[in-house]
């Protein structure tokens, strides 16, 4: 600031001025521009600001806004695919709750015919000793009533004839004789019959035992058959109950990764409105930005004759040459002042280099401090000063040029070192 002081020394009004705007524009904050990367130490290691870098941000924009709907459209397939995959475990799950269900009814049905098939064993096998004893029972009787034919055989053979002719003779009369006669036939005919009637008794016993134990074996077969199938549903069941489960556990995590991803598409949805919001202003900036650049070319112009300038002008716009253009050939130098001064001719544009170099977010130096280092350290070098003079005399090696950038794809300019002037 000294510095400038001793070289406006003589306008003080303009100086405080010009010192006010540096003061403001060196602390002014940044928005929508980059900071450089290192203070200016040297012509050799200070890499060139642009003029405007509208044209660089919007294909800018314009990529991250595609990478981003590219992002929202991998996003949304993701949710799709999780969802289906959720839609699917979640029908999985229904059948095999179905399948519960059914195995749930089909087991209460086994053992439901288990506990009739249990009643119908206990009867059988009841009917079976009530049957064994009558059998036991009948043979008791068979038993005793062939003991009590062989006692009576015996008896009247060991008596012989005698026992017999003695009971006869013993009669009254002949009828008493002949009831005598008749009644040892109808007791050996009785014990016949007894004995045949307790045999036939017995087979029928034994055929219903028999019978009894046959369907007792069927209703055994059965049982186990039941139980068998109890055994098979049951482990259906639990097989079931495993997959249910698994499932559920399926289900719970993908649904924690539909979350996830539901998530994801919320912040991609965002990201990409954002970046189209974005890539929009920066489009409408630099529609505005072409559309001011064509009014300026086509608006009226004065002749370098016309212009007064200020004390300090030059020293100011020497700096900004060195902070633009600063490892520039001489000729690029030329073009970064010739550039300031077309915007000083222009009527759409400030009237004094004060008010073009410090016009709103036009000099990236100016927004990131740098021309006010240079300004205070009076970085500008000799050949920044010789340029600084070719442009204020009216000199330009890049016609009426506004704007001036690093080169991108799809910008037509004059390309000059390491710049391209349009």
């Amino acid at each position: 600031m000294n510095l400038i002081c001793k070289i406006l020394g003589k306008r003080k009004n303009k100086l405080a001025t010009l010192m006010a705007v540096i003061t403001v524009i060196s602390f002014f904050p940044m928005s929508g521009s980059s900071s450089r990367a290192s203070e200016l130490e040297g012509v050799d290691t200070y890499q060139p600001q642009v003029l405007s870098d509208t044209k660089d941000e919007l294909e800018k924009a314009k990529k991250e806004k595609e990478q981003k709907e590219q992002e929202l459209a991998a996003a949304q397939n993701q949710v799709n695919q999780t969802n289906a995959s959720l839609s699917s475990l979640k029908s999985q799950q229904n059948s095999y709750e179905g399948q519960m269900n059914t195995l749930n009814t089909e087991l209460q049905l086994v053992a439901d015919n288990l506990t009739v098939l249990e009643i119908e064993k206990q009867l059988k096998e009841m009917e079976i000793e009530e049957t064994q004893a009558t059998l036991s029972a009948n043979i008791a009787l068979q038993n005793q009533q062939y003991e009590n034919m062989k006692s009576r055989i015996k008896f009247l053979y060991e008596k012989g004839d005698n026992l017999y002719l003695e009971v006869l003779f013993s009669s009254k009369d002949f009828g008493q004789f002949l009831n005598y006669a008749d009644y040892v036939e109808k007791l050996n005919q009785y014990d016949r019959q007894q004995l045949d009637e307790y045999i036939a008794t017995g087979q029928v016993i034994s055929e219903n035992m028999a019978q009894l134990e046959s369907e007792l074996a069927e209703v055994e077969e059965l049982e186990r058959q039941a139980k068998e199938e109890q055994g098979k549903v049951t482990g259906l069941i639990s097989q079931t109950a495993e997959n249910i489960a698994n499932t559920a556990d399926s289900i719970s995590d993908v649904q924690k990764q539909a979350d996830q991803y539901e998530a994801q598409l919320v912040q991609k949805a965002a990201e990409a409105d954002a970046a189209t919001k974005e890539y929009e202003a920066i489009k409408k900036q630099y529609d505005e930005e072409m559309r001011l650049a064509e009014l300026a070319r086509a608006s009226a112009w004065r002749d370098i004759s016309e212009v007064t300038f200020e004390e300090g002008d030059r020293y100011l716009l020497a700096n900004l040459i060195y902070c633009e253009a600063g490892n520039q050939p001489y000729e690029g130098k030329v073009a970064v002042g010739a550039v300031v001064i077309n915007r000083l001719l222009s009527s759409r544009y400030p009237d004094t280099v004060t008010g073009v170099i410090y016009q709103y977010k036009q000099f990236a130096p100016v927004l990131d401090g740098h021309l006010a280092l240079a300004l205070a350290n009076d970085k500008a070098t000799e050949s920044c000063y010789q340029a600084a003079d070719a442009a204020m005399s009216g000199t330009t090696t890049v016609g009426n040029c506004l704007y001036f950038r690093t080169p991108i794809p799809g910008l037509e300019g004059l390309p000059i070192g390491d710049h391209i002037f349009y």
